[in-house]
């Protein structure tokens, strides 16, 4: 499974890196010359490569539900669902 780490988490793809995933990062993509300046390039690139993205940008939800690609999106329901499940743990 490939992991395509958007810009908005920058040095999460070297976190998954430690844990064993292949992550890429976009931002690092970038400077070795990919065009990947927009949400649309992005997805295309995530499509071509068969890459799950990761990301916090919420305008990534709709795109990904018109355009059926896999979508981990961090946004504030995901990080609330976690707090609440760490607060039932007191």
């Amino acid at each position: 499974m490939k992991i395509l780490v958007d810009e908005n988490l920058d040095g999460m793809d070297i976190r998954l890196k430690e844990k064993g995933y292949d992550a890429y990062s976009v931002r690092k993509l970038q400077l070795e010359g990919k065009k990947l300046g927009s949400d649309y390039s992005i997805i295309n690139y995530a499509r071509e490569n068969n890459m799950i993205i990761v990301t916090k940008d919420t305008e990534f939800r709709k795109a990904s539900q018109e355009n059926n690609f896999p979508l981990i999106l961090l946004d504030d329901e995901e990080i609330l669902k976690v707090i609440v499940e760490k607060l039932q743990k007191f």
